[in-house]
């Protein structure tokens, strides 16, 4: 029976960076799961281990890079650990490593930056996928679990009707979702931090400021302005999952609910999905 496939590596590789530029620190907090390929198919298929990296010496690549590399974006760090793997081994043909953030926030006191104190940000993880070959290598990033909504420029209408349709037409809703968003590098930027935030702020501004038709209508639009935005990434892509507000019924109460009061639920949720790119 043939080997189709193979590939291994470590996951939930977690470490703190602490980059200190005087008083002045920056502070990253990573998850990096890192997966070769490349000639390793004898440990499957003839209990022969002469050629393979232990799971434990990838982890401990990982470890040695993050000290190397206190200072450089998530981005480039993952860059750099794919280098290092493919430069180190050579029966390594490819690398794929994903790092998830956990965020902290710099505290400000009398509108002053503190120089080395955070408070945990818990709205969505920063990510970063890299899959690199001795030939090319490709780069996205994005953030999963990202929660944001309004109160009302919502609404459903003019959908198809048929016997299995009880949901009622509505110009006026709550909407809110927890994306997960990624974005491909066509480009460098001159900062990956700085112009992640300038796309994330830019489908938040067409979000808030835009009344939506539906929430395909709100993520096309938002991708579009993302592409405007941002010429060194190719394509977007975002998928939301509906968190739902259901209106009460106060009647037997003798009240009226004149979209004031909901009962939160995201099960089951509507999922909407879409990419947009550059033609």
């Amino acid at each position: 029976m043939p080997l189709i496939r193979n590939r291994y590596g470590k996951g939930r590789v977690r470490v703190m960076r602490i980059h200190r530029d005087g008083e002045r620190h920056e502070v990253s907090q990573l998850s990096v799961k890192a997966m070769v390929e490349g000639d390793f198919a004898r440990t499957y298929t003839h209990a022969d281990n002469s050629n393979t990296i232990s799971t434990d010496t990838i982890k401990n690549v990982v470890n040695v890079l993050a000290r190397e590399n206190t200072g450089l974006s998530s981005e480039e760090f993952c860059q750099a650990l794919a280098k290092k793997f493919l430069d180190t081994y050579s029966q390594i043909s490819s690398v794929g490593i994903t790092v998830h953030e956990t965020k902290w926030v710099r505290l400000s006191f009398g509108g002053k930056p503190h120089p080395h104190s955070f408070v945990l940000d818990s709205n969505g993880k920063p990510f970063v996928e890299i899959n690199a070959t001795r030939e090319e290598f490709s780069i996205a990033s994005g953030i999963d679990g990202f929660a944001f909504m309004k109160s009302t420029q919502s609404g459903w209408e003019k959908y198809v009707k048929d016997r299995y349709t009880t949901i009622p037409e509505t110009d006026d809703r709550m909407c809110a979702t927890s994306m997960v968003a990624s974005w491909k590098w066509s480009a460098k930027p001159a900062s990956y931090p700085a112009t992640n935030k300038k796309i994330l702020d830019t489908l938040l501004e067409v979000f808030a400021m835009t009344y939506s038709a539906s929430v395909q209508d709100s993520l096309y639009r938002m991708g579009e302005a993302a592409l405007a935005a941002v010429p060194e990434i190719s394509e977007i892509s975002m998928a939301c999952p509906n968190m739902h507000f259901i209106l009460l019924n106060l009647s037997a109460f003798g009240l009226d609910n004149n979209n004031d009061v909901f009962l939160p639920t995201d099960e089951p949720h509507g999922q909407i999905e879409c990419t947009v790119g550059r033609g």
